[in-house]
């Protein structure tokens, strides 16, 4: 059992929808601390600074989601490398003196493609060019992407995931999404829901591995295409999971009980 009670939350807008919550009570539930506990705030970029000023010292750590990423890398009061990169948090953690902003997005999506079998990549495809976009290509980098190609509806929103690659020394092509062509044999989509039309339009074939980071509503239209058109697709459920787990470490001190957070997010996800 803790020594006193402590709070941690997921912070966004919307937020209401999120699993985060889930899977952090399994883990706490799991973990003997009883006295934890997790909410969901809904929590606007703007609201951040005054949120953090007056809470308790009983808050230990958040889940940041949008629109609160880079909001959450200008409040803290240390920010580790990773996230000084993507500029985007998605952990603030307390410490002495304040707060730690960390990004445990890249390891969800690196441990979500390697479980799924994806081990290596070489050329690859990223769709979005958002802070989850450079999340992405960062994991790619790290399982020794030598080139990605960025589809966007807009090139000119990629220039800060191109400055990412850049210092990832990673060469990139930037393409319009209308009338793409994506070939690679792995590709992240980090598009939301309301440009998933345009994304399963695009010419899918059989052999691609495609990640798509959303999980509600599941499936995807992509992942339907995806799958019709013969390729393998891995869900943002997925994603989700794994970051949250290295949440729960860095926010607890204590290793994460995957099976008793699998069991509890299969469970949710049945029910949907």
């Amino acid at each position: 059992m803790a020594d006193r009670p402590r709070r941690a939350a997921v912070l966004g807008r919307p937020v209401s929808h999120s699993l985060s919550p889930l899977l952090h009570r399994a883990a706490y539930a799991a973990l003997g601390l009883d006295d934890w506990r997790y909410d969901a705030l809904d929590v606007g970029a703007e609201d951040l600074p005054d949120l953090l000023a007056g809470l308790g010292d009983e808050w230990c750590g958040f889940s940041v989601t949008m629109p609160c990423k880079q909001a959450a890398v200008d409040v803290a009061d240390v920010v580790e490398p990773l996230p000084r990169l993507l500029h985007a948090a998605n952990t603030l953690i307390r410490q002495d003196g304040g707060w730690r902003a960390e990004n445990t997005d890249v390891a969800g999506i690196g441990t979500a493609l390697q479980v799924a079998g994806v081990e290596s990549v070489d050329r690859v495809a990223v769709l979005g060019a958002g802070g989850t976009a450079a999340a992405a290509a960062v994991a790619l980098a790290s399982l020794g992407a030598r080139h990605i190609d960025v589809v966007v509806r807009e090139p000119a929103r990629a220039d800060d995931l191109v400055r990412v690659l850049d210092v990832l020394q990673v060469p990139v092509t930037v393409s319009r999404l209308e009338g793409a062509v994506v070939d690679a044999p792995v590709v992240v989509s980090t598009v939301p829901v309301a440009g998933q039309p345009a994304v399963s339009a695009l010419p899918w074939r059989a052999g691609q591995t495609v990640l798509d980071v959303l999980y509600a509503p599941w499936p995807t239209p992509l992942a339907e295409r995806v799958t019709a058109a013969g390729g393998t697709v891995i869900g943002g459920a997925e994603v989700l999971f794994w970051q949250a787990t290295v949440q729960v470490e860095l926010m607890t001190g204590r290793p994460a009980p995957i099976a008793e957070m699998r069991r509890a997010l299969d469970a949710a996800l049945a029910r949907d």
